[in-house]
């Protein structure tokens, strides 16, 4: 095969930018790889966490959580050195013998536990209430659900939610459990009162240190926010309160359920944030941000700008009919709006400045919201919707989206931000992580990663003429989007395409009318003509699973007519999402601006490099194959290493000719266990599949199914010569068919056997390789009564040919010949000695006899092809094998259509040349 053949047309266009909505997460800390989401507890996994902090090269978690995710570890943990596990954001990812070189962070000091491995043991009750177990008493060193941290490089602050109160040390601790200095909401270590007052708190949830030590508390419980200045006694009093008319009130309390929202007022603010002069608050309970230009100096100061709301009067969540645009009409004209937009907010429970953006944490809408630079307006729409594909989408908890739960582009309910310089470090309460995005130098798309073999597929129908053809019939042709609705809901009618019949028309005629027709006008597909099969092709103008949607049926009439006119189904079908990537597979990275050079394609018989032109690929950190770069696209290998992934993240590093560096904002790679794509001359349409005939000699196969139970007796019949096997005890279907293998090898003059790499199947061969071997009979029967079932897929060998020889028009297939197809994305491989030789980047050489772990099935022509072999091919990087026995009773089609298929995931589309009889 000519691997140039890999390298096929594709383009994408990507605006160079800092951070991007739908970009993913560089590197994660807490869990191995990203979307593990282990409940465990140790120096390297966190659990449910909360509040995150960073500063002076120090990262600081709150390894708890007040909204029910679990398990609460109640602990603090601290990581030095960050700059030492978070590499710079143009450097290449060391490379170590990791699984994930992107899962970094190992924490040097844990507050509140005696150690790493310890945590309390908590029950959440219907209420939402917290039963603690076996927690120790309220000291200067125990922490009780601790949900906010704030570090400014000098002095730590921790909110101890259910102490009520906020503990300070006066430098950075440095051993494990180590007692705090100061205690603020109580007057000593020991007592953990409620109160609303100048000095006491209730279940204060995040803290701020400012750059003059003056902390900030978000006191939750009582819906304001304090200010203290500088600690330096336990139980100090705070010198001013926003959200409340003074120190010793909660206005929300006392009117509930009645209370108002203004731009004094706040209902169970959960961050605090200070950033030059502005100070911004996350205003949880009405759904909104609130910013104050200058630092406030008293208390029950206004806020000088909502985010989230029109106005400082409302708190509606995701408050669209306000804020966002019209998104149609419903049945009674009325207009609808999208569930959220880039104006609105749900529960947002974080917010931060990096001096020039601003971030907000929409928890209840599972995003971060960016906006490029600080806002001057009221509701002003933000720039960037991290977690999410565009602004109106929550893919965490739409079920329609294929592409969730854990994902290293997505979280699932983001609690707390902090800013390094670099990075964005976000909590990912229920997802047990702390993920970093990085602003890149320039953004991929979002479906950038697909297999290279069909990086688009397009879904497919079929209308078919039969029957006689005369003047007078009218054909009738209904194309529709099963997703387009009327204004009641109701599925929106099909177009109708009519033809009349004339005196002259023959299928030919008839079918380029139609094509005709349906082109001219049609928005959903694009109609081709096979006269050969007398039939019209239509495919999806949209490609992959969105083209599944197409409705397609036909008629003629009168009902009396002699001609029939039959739709393949009521979808059009074969619509996949080639973004979703098996690993080892071969996979193509769609971009602008990828490289500076085109480089040829590598050879698959040879060890792949992993650096091409000046580009580097890292998918989890872990430095990716290459096998060619240029402007447009990259063709790499998926590690076999994210096998135990649902995602993974990749980055693009590219050295560029000036000797400068640019580095991609990383991009989410679905991982999926297999999802078959079949190489194809994506150039064309129909596209022809790479096919070859398999055998220079005729071949046959024999299926060995059921239960081998000893004393059954097989026979096998070739040209009148009998083969017999008598099932011993302890035999085996496969080893039934092995020593069928060695008996007819043994004894036939004509015909040597061998084992399927599929199934418990054995292939006959004749000896004499060309036509002589064509239509020698055989045939497998089992002894009446017997467990084991022996089949003979034909009653003779069939279909010589050139082995090797590529299937085309000028030597096509033929019904029962076996062709094979070449494939990737067909994943992990058996058996175990197989799996082992799945080496990144080198040519596969384990065992010739393997298959992929999850099942191959295969169509061609509408009927099923046996499938003999679906395996790696030996001494070649990525590719596998498929051998396909075609069905005996196929008809001629120039254009046959065909798939492979591994559990609910279809291959792309491709065609085959079959000829009912060669010419």
């Amino acid at each position: 095969m000519k691997w140039t053949a890999l390298l096929l047309a594709a383009s994408a266009v990507c605006q160079a930018q800092q951070f991007s909505t739908g970009q993913a997460a560089r590197l994660v800390i807490g869990q191995l790889p990203y979307t593990a989401q282990d409940p465990g507890i140790s120096e390297k996994v966190l659990g449910s966490i909360g509040g995150v902090a960073y500063a002076a090269d120090t990262l600081v978690v709150a390894d708890s959580n007040g909204i029910g995710g679990s398990p609460i570890n109640n602990r603090v943990v601290i990581y030095k050195n960050v700059g030492q596990f978070v590499p710079d954001r143009r450097a290449a990812f060391p490379q170590t013998s990791d699984r994930c070189n992107a899962c970094v962070g190992t924490a040097a000091v844990v507050l509140g536990q005696p150690d790493f491995y310890t945590g309390q043991i908590v029950d959440s009750n219907v209420d939402g209430t917290i039963d603690y177990k076996d927690i120790p008493a309220t000291a200067a060193d125990s922490l009780r659900r601790p949900l906010g941290v704030a570090y400014n490089g000098r002095i730590l602050a921790v909110a101890d939610t259910d102490n009520n109160r906020v503990l300070i040390w006066k430098s950075l601790p440095t051993v494990n459990k180590q007692p705090a200095d100061l205690v603020v909401g109580q007057t000593s270590f020991t007592t953990a009162k409620t109160g609303t007052s100048a000095t006491t708190l209730r279940g204060p949830e995040a803290v701020w240190v400012d750059d003059n030590n003056g902390l900030w508390v978000a006191d939750t419980g009582n819906s304001r926010v304090l200010y203290y200045g500088e600690v330096t006694q336990n139980g100090p009093s705070a010198k001013f309160a926003l959200g409340q008319k003074d120190l010793n009130s909660d206005q929300q309390l006392a009117a509930f359920p009645d209370y108002k929202t203004t731009a004094r007022t706040l209902l169970s603010p959960t961050s605090v944030a200070v950033s030059g002069s502005r100070v911004f608050v996350a205003d949880l309970g009405a759904n909104r941000v609130l910013i104050w230009n200058q630092i406030p100096t008293q208390t029950e100061q206004p806020a000088d700008l909502v985010l989230g709301q029109p106005d400082m009067t409302s708190n509606v969540n995701n408050n669209s009919s306000e804020l966002c645009p019209s998104n149609g009409t419903d049945e009674n004209d009325e207009p609808t709006y999208p569930d959220r937009c880039g104006r609105t907010l749900e529960m947002p429970r974080a917010v931060i400045s990096d001096g020039t953006r601003l971030y907000v944490a929409d928890a209840g809408n599972d995003r971060v919201l960016v906006w490029n630079s600080m806002p001057t307006e009221t509701a002003q729409v933000a720039d960037i919707s991290l977690g999410q594909l565009d602004l109106e989408l929550n893919q965490a908890s739409d079920s329609s989206e294929p592409r969730r739960v854990a994902s290293t582009d997505s979280f699932r309910t983001p609690t707390s931000l902090a800013w390094d310089g670099q990075n964005l470090y976000v909590s990912d309460t229920f997802n047990r992580r702390v993920v970093l995005y990085t602003p890149g130098d320039f953004a991929l798309p979002i479906t950038a990663v697909r297999n290279a073999p069909s990086p688009d597929n397009y879904a497919k129908g079929r209308i078919v003429l039969g029957g006689t053809m005369e003047a007078d019939y009218e054909i009738s042709v209904k194309i529709g989007d099963s997703r387009v609705k009327n204004s009641d809901g109701t599925t929106a009618d099909p177009t109708e395409y009519k033809y009349k019949t004339v005196k002259d028309d023959t299928f030919d005629t008839v079918v380029d009318q139609l094509v005709a027709i349906i082109n001219e006008s049609d928005p959903y597909v694009v109609a081709a003509p096979n006269h050969s099969s007398q039939a019209v092709v239509i495919t999806a103008r949209q490609a992959g699973n969105d083209g599944n949607n197409v409705t397609l049926s036909s008629s003629v009439t009168p009902s009396t007519a002699k001609l029939t006119v039959n739709a393949s189904g009521a979808n059009l079908t074969g619509g996949q999402d080639p973004s979703l990537i098996a690993p080892y597979a071969i996979v193509t990275v769609l971009g602008d601006n990828l490289a500076d050079e085109t480089t040829p394609v590598a050879d698959l018989t040879q060890p792949l490099p992993k650096e091409l032109g000046g580009v580097q690929f890292f998918v989890d950190g872990l430095q990716a194959p290459l096998i060619a770069v240029s402007p447009t696209r990259i063709l790499a290998q998926i590690p076999v290493e994210t096998i135990d992934a649902t995602s993974a993240a990749g980055v693009l590093r590219v050295q560029r000719k000036d000797g400068s560096v640019t580095v991609s904002a990383a991009v989410a790679i679905p991982i999926i266990g297999q999802n078959p794509a079949v190489y194809s001359d994506q150039s064309l349409d129909p596209q022809p599949g790479f096919a070859y005939h398999y055998s220079s000699s005729a071949t046959g196969t024999i299926s060995v199914d059921g239960t081998a139970a000893g004393g059954d007796v097989i026979k096998i019949t070739i040209n009148g010569r009998v083969t017999e096997y008598t099932v011993q005890a302890t035999d085996t279907l496969v080893m039934v068919r092995d020593a069928l293998v060695a008996l007819i090898n043994a004894t036939d003059p004509e015909v040597e056997a061998f084992p399927s790499g599929f199934y418990s199947r054995l292939r006959l061969r004749a000896r004499i390789p060309g036509p002589e071997g064509n239509n020698i009979p055989y045939s497998a029967t089992a002894a009446s009564g017997s467990s084991v079932i022996v089949t003979a897929f034909n009653s003779t060998l069939c279909c010589s040919n050139e082995e090797g020889a590529p299937v085309t028009a000028d030597n096509p297939a033929v019904p029962g010949e076996t062709i094979v197809v070449l494939a990737s994305g067909l994943g992990i491989v058996n058996p175990q000695e197989a799996r082992d030789a799945m080496t990144d980047g080198m040519p596969y050489y384990g065992p010739a006899l393997n298959d992929a772990s999850e099942s191959v099935s295969a169509l061609a022509g509408g009927k099923t092809a046996n499938v003999l072999f679906a395996g790696l091919r030996r001494g070649s990087v990525g590719i596998y094998e498929v051998q396909l026995e075609l069905n005996p009773d196929l008809a001629t089609d120039p254009q046959m259509q065909v798939t492979i298929a591994q559990s609910f995931q279809v291959s792309n589309i491709f065609t085959l040349p079959v000829v009912k009889t060669k010419p």
